[in-house]
């Protein structure tokens, strides 16, 4: 039986920190940001915007970008009380809830930006198409793209269905 110290548990952690880190670039995160959420995800428990500085050796600017990116990312949250007049934020200690929570926030985006423009341009395009006084090659352009926007607009009724399930299903 081998004995564990704590600078072995200590160097696991930090192994497991980088890890979770090294990943992170999908998440659109800096490095910096990247290394306090795996920090944050360990520590468990929450932190002051200046113990986090202090850990990270980060300029309060920096620090402040990385926790705002992880707050946007909803990989860490504000706790609605304070130690003393410090806001304190801590990392949601569950992975998959972090994931789901990031990827739904990203969809949503992505779907209400196309299914706004479709709104506008798909009146536009049918009255175009549906036009038999215009240039052939013009109708056919345009009934091409409404097709394609067509297309598009299933696809992106069926991602926010996607999101619905995913907002209301509990995953574990």
């Amino acid at each position: 039986m081998t004995t564990a110290s704590n600078e072995d548990i200590s160097r696991l952690r930090k192994k497991l920190e980088n890890a979770i880190a090294s990943i992170m670039d999908w998440y659109n995160l800096t490095h910096s940001a990247s290394e306090l959420y795996s920090y944050m995800f360990f520590e468990d428990k929450p932190m002051t915007l200046e113990e986090m500085k202090v850990v990270m050796g980060m300029s309060k600017s920096n620090m402040s970008y990385a926790v705002r990116s992880l707050v946007n990312a909803r990989m860490i949250y504000k706790l609605d009380y304070k130690e003393g007049r410090k806001e304190l934020f801590r990392a949601d200690p569950d992975f998959l809830s972090s994931f789901k929570n990031f990827l739904t926030s990203k969809l949503e985006r992505e779907i209400s930006v196309v299914t706004d423009t479709l709104e506008e341009v798909l009146p536009r395009l049918r009255e175009i198409s549906d036009k038999r006084d215009l240039e052939e090659h013009l109708r056919q352009d345009a009934n091409r793209y409404l097709n394609k926007a067509l297309h598009a607009k299933d696809y992106y009724q069926w991602l926010q269905e996607f999101v619905d399930k995913l907002n209301s299903e509990n995953l574990k």
